[in-house]
């Protein structure tokens, strides 16, 4: 037999410039504050409670004006009154 031959290990090594590492931070914040920004958006949306949401002046006024509408289609149907 022969002699026991060593496998050769490879080594991985990433070189980067500082330009480099500083592009690569750039680019991982942006991710970040993407991803931060996108969770308030969907948490405000999903917490906020329905009927928290306002109504419109429009709808606000024709929820006023609404029962004097019906009553005076009452009034045409039935003249008794």
């Amino acid at each position: 037999m022969a002699g026991k031959e060593k496998k050769q290990v490879r080594k991985v090594r990433f070189e980067l410039t500082w330009g480099g590492v500083v592009g690569i931070a750039v680019v991982c914040f942006c991710i970040f504050l993407w991803m931060f920004l996108l969770g308030v958006w969907t948490g405000q949306s999903l917490l906020q409670p329905s009927s928290f949401k306002k109504k419109s002046a429009s709808e606000e006024a024709s929820a006023i004006i609404a029962p004097f509408l019906y009553m005076e289609r009452d009034r045409k149907r039935d003249p008794e009154k």
